[in-house]
C-alpha cells in the first residue's frame, strides 16, 4: 500500500515565477520532463519517449497545483506542489506531497531531490 510523505525545499523565488514552472505545460517542461503536453486537465509527460498522463485535480494561482497520475489504481494517490511564503523572513518553499510504497520512497526522495535541483538551476539559482 502506498504511504503519503511530504518533501520541502526552501526555493528562494517569487511565487508567480515558481508557480508558472508547477503548473504550466511549459514550465513543467523546462525541469519535470522532458516534454509535457496539456488537453483539458489531463497533462501528458513525456520522460525519453515514454508518456504518462496525469489529471489536474485543482490548482490555484501562486499556491498549488495537484495532479493523479490516471494509471495509478490507488484512486487516494496524488502529487502536489505547493508554495509557501514565510510571512515573516519572505523565505519561499515547495512543499512536494507524494505517495510511494514502503520499499519505493527513498527512490520517489531521490528522483525528487534530482529534480527539485534541476527546477533550481532552470530558475537560476
Amino acid at each position: 500500500m502506498k504511504k503519503q510523505f511530504e518533501l520541502e525545499y526552501i526555493i528562494n523565488s517569487s511565487p508567480r515565477v515558481l508557480y508558472s514552472r508547477l503548473s504550466s505545460a511549459s514550465g513543467l517542461s523546462e525541469w519535470f520532463a522532458d516534454n509535457v503536453t496539456v488537453k483539458g486537465k489531463i497533462f501528458t509527460f513525456i520522460w525519453e519517449g515514454t508518456e504518462q498522463n496525469a489529471e489536474l485535480l485543482g490548482r490555484k494561482d501562486n499556491k498549488f497545483a495537484k495532479f493523479h497520475w490516471v494509471d495509478d489504481e490507488d484512486e487516494n494517490s496524488y502529487f502536489e506542489f505547493k508554495i509557501i511564503k514565510d510571512e515573516i523572513t519572505g523565505d519561499v518553499a515547495l512543499l512536494i506531497t507524494d505517495f510511494a510504497e514502503e520499499d519505493e520512497k527513498e527512490d520517489s526522495i531521490d528522483l525528487w531531490d534530482s529534480q527539485i535541483a534541476e527546477l533550481k538551476r532552470v530558475i537560476g539559482l
